[in-house]
């Protein structure tokens, strides 16, 4: 969707807007890979046995993708195995409500929860750069 460059190098942003699963049930996948390299990342999404991790996955390779385009159009080599995911949100969208029947003529509510995926790559500063902490 978006991609800017940063003082550290590009940063590439994807948004999966209402997918039709519960928010907090996609923020126990998200919270697994923030801050890992993408690699890593891709491996655990693939070997997590929930059902966001197929669509936090799908996010990820397209913030991969905007970054790799990203620095085709800037004329920037990017070394795609230095990537990180440096943010990953999961928002609430909208609430489908649905009525279900009930004994004696009642209807009970339910609710179908939407999610809005949101992941941030960008490529992480080298080992030797001064950008590390003071001390």
């Amino acid at each position: 969707m978006a991609a800017e460059t940063t003082a550290g190098g590009i940063e590439a942003v994807a948004v999966a807007r209402y997918v039709r699963l519960s928010p907090r049930k996609a923020r126990l996948v998200a919270d697994l890979i923030r801050g890992r390299q993408v690699e890593q990342a891709l491996v655990l999404l693939r070997f997590t046995r929930k059902r966001a991790a197929r669509d936090l996955e799908k996010v990820l390779r397209s913030a991969v993708a905007n970054a790799q385009q990203r620095a085709e159009e800037l004329g920037v080599g990017l070394d795609v195995d230095r990537l990180v995911v440096s943010r990953c949100v999961v928002n609430e969208g909208p609430r489908l409500k649905r009525w279900r029947a009930a004994p004696y003529g009642r209807a009970l509510p339910y609710v179908h929860r939407m999610s809005h995926l949101e992941v941030a790559v960008a490529e992480a500063p080298a080992a030797g750069s001064a950008g590390g902490r003071r001390g």
